[in-house]
C-alpha cells in the first residue's frame, strides 16, 4: 500500500515479484477487499495487483469524473512501478476500466475478464439521480440499500457480518468521490466500439444480478470478437463476494488458458507452470448491439465545431436523457426546427461558453424563470440545478434573493414548485 498523489491510485501487491501481473479492479462503493477470497489462489500463479477507487477504502479523495480519467490514473500508477503488460479482471466500474484499457491501450492488456459489467450501465439519468441523493442526504441511504443491490436475499440473510461489512464500506466512502464515480458511469458508453476489443475476454455474471445481469453480459459477448460467457448460479451483482470459489476457479482457468507465451511475447511465465484445462463456457449468443446514431442537424462550416452535437450533449447532461427524449418526441415536425435552434444556440453556444460554470448558469436560469413566471420550466431547471451540483439550501437562497427583486408572489410560487421537485429528486427509492 502506498500514499498516492492525485494522478495515481492507492494500490497493493500480493504474490511473487517475478510472476506475471494480474490486476483486479473494484466496483463502485467497494474497496480492494472485495477480492480477498480470490487472492490466495490467484497469487500462486500471478503477482496480484489491487487498487482502490479515489476516496474509497481510505484512499485520498481526488475525484475522477470519467472512466477515461480513472484509466489514466491506473496506467500512471503502473508506469511508476514498471508494469507494462498485464491481465485484467474488473467488476462493474472496474470492468468499465478494463474495457477502456482494451480499447485505448490494447498493447498493455494480455487478457481480460469482465465481471458484472456492461457496455453502458443503465442510463445517465439513474446515476446522476444517485449523485443528487448523495449530495443532499449523504451516503447513508445508498449504504443501507447496498446489500439489496449486491447480494441475493438468501445470502444477505445468512451472512449478516458480510452484509454489515458492505454497508460500512459504502458509508465510509468519500461522498464527493462517490458522486464523481456516478458521473463516470453516467457518461460511459462503448456500445458502438465493442468489436475493437481484441483480447481474449471472459464475461462473468451472477444469474440473479439485477444491476448488470445476464442480458448485459450477453450483449458484451455478442460484441467482443473473442469472448466467452460464464453465468454463476445463485449470485447477484457482487458475485466475487457471494460465490468466491466459483469466481476464483473461472478466473484461474481463463487467465491460465488465454494468456500464453505465444500470445503474449516476452511475458514472464512461472517456472514449471502447467495451464489448467479450459472450463466449458457458453458460446456467444446473437444479441444485437445497439448502434449510436449521430444527432441530426445541418452541416457546420469546415473547421467549426458542430454546435448541435455539442448542444445535445450538454442538454442531455443538464436536463436528463428522459426529459430530452420526451421533449423531442412531443415536438413533432412543426416544432422540430425550434428544438434544433434551441439545442444549437441555447445549449451549444450559451451553455458551452467558458465564462461561467454550470452551477452559476443554473442560478441565473432559476432567477430568470421565477421573474418571468415560467413555473413549468422552473421545475425542469430545479432538477437541472440539482444535477449541476446545487444543494437544496443553495436553491433556497437563490429563490430568496430573487424574491427581493422580482416580487414575493413570484417567489412564493417558485418555492412551492421547488419544494415539490426537491422532495421528488432527493428522496431515496424504497
Amino acid at each position: 500500500m502506498s500514499e498516492t498523489p492525485p494522478n495515481t491510485l492507492q494500490y497493493r501487491f500480493d504474490g511473487p515479484e517475478d510472476a506475471p501481473v494480474l490486476i483486479l479492479g473494484p466496483s463502485l462503493g467497494t474497496t480492494w477487499h472485495m477480492w480477498d477470497r480470490q487472492v490466495p489462489e490467484l497469487m500462486k500463479q500471478w503477482r496480484v495487483f489491487r487498487f482502490d477507487l479515489p476516496g474509497h477504502g481510505g484512499a485520498p479523495a481526488h475525484p475522477a469524473a470519467s472512466v477515461t480519467e480513472l484509466t489514466a490514473r491506473l496506467l500512471g500508477t503502473l508506469d511508476s512501478l514498471g508494469v507494462q503488460r498485464f491481465g485484467y479482471a474488473g467488476c462493474a466500474l472496474g470492468g468499465a476500466v478494463g474495457i477502456e484499457l482494451a480499447l485505448r491501450h490494447p498493447e498493455r492488456v494480455a487478457s481480460l475478464a469482465l465481471v458484472a459489467a456492461s457496455p453502458r450501465f443503465g442510463t445517465a439519468d439513474e446515476f446522476r439521480q444517485r449523485g443528487v441523493i448523495v449530495r443532499t442526504n449523504g451516503l447513508d441511504p445508498i449504504a443501507r440499500t447496498a446489500p439489496d443491490r449486491w447480494f441475493t436475499g438468501g445470502f444477505a440473510a445468512a451472512q449478516p457480518a458480510i452484509t454489515e461489512w458492505a454497508v460500512q464500506m459504502v458509508r465510509t466512502t468519500d461522498p464527493g468521490c462517490y458522486i464523481a464515480a456516478c458521473e463516470a458511469l453516467a457518461t460511459f458508453d462503448v456500445r458502438g466500439e465493442m468489436g475493437r476489443v481484441g483480447v481474449p475476454t471472459l464475461v462473468l455474471v451472477g444469474s440473479d444480478d439485477q444491476v448488470t445481469g445476464p442480458a448485459e453480459a450477453r450483449t458484451l459477448v455478442a460484441g467482443i470478437p473473442d469472448a466467452r460467457l460464464a453465468v454463476v448460479p445463485g449470485a447477484s451483482h457482487l458475485v466475487p463476494v457471494e460465490q468466491p470459489a466459483a469466481v476464483t476457479d473461472l478466473l484461474v482457468r481463463h487467465f491460465s488458458t488465454a494468456w500464453q507465451p505465444s500470445y503474449d511475447t516476452g511475458q514472464t511465465v512461472l517456472p514449471g507452470f502447467q495451464p489448467a484445462a479450459p472450463v466449458p463456457l457458453a458460446p456467444p449468443q446473437a444479441v444485437p448491439v445497439a448502434e449510436i446514431a449521430p444527432a441530426a442537424g445541418p452541416a457546420q462550416p469546415a473547421g467549426q465545431p458542430d454546435r448541435y452535437e455539442t448542444g445535445m450533449k450538454i442538454r442531455r447532461e443538464v436536463l436528463g436523457d428522459a426529459h430530452v427524449e420526451q421533449t423531442l418526441a412531443q415536438a413533432g415536425e412543426f416544432c422540430g426546427d425550434f428544438e434544433e435552434f434551441a439545442t444549437r444556440y441555447a445549449w451549444g453556444e450559451i451553455w458551452d461558453r467558458p465564462g461561467l460554470d454550470r452551477r452559476t448558469r443554473s442560478c441565473i436560469t432559476l432567477t430568470a424563470l421565477v421573474t418571468g413566471g415560467h413555473l413549468e420550466d422552473l421545475a425542469v431547471h430545479i432538477r437541472a440545478a440539482l444535477r449541476n451540483g446545487l444543494t437544496p439550501d443553495e436553491i433556497k437562497e437563490v429563490l430568496l434573493q430573487t424574491g427581493v427583486y422580482s416580487g414575493m408572489p413570484a417567489a412564493g410560487r417558485a418555492f412551492t414548485v421547488a419544494q415539490r421537485v426537491i422532495r421528488e429528486e432527493t428522496t431515496p427509492a424504497e
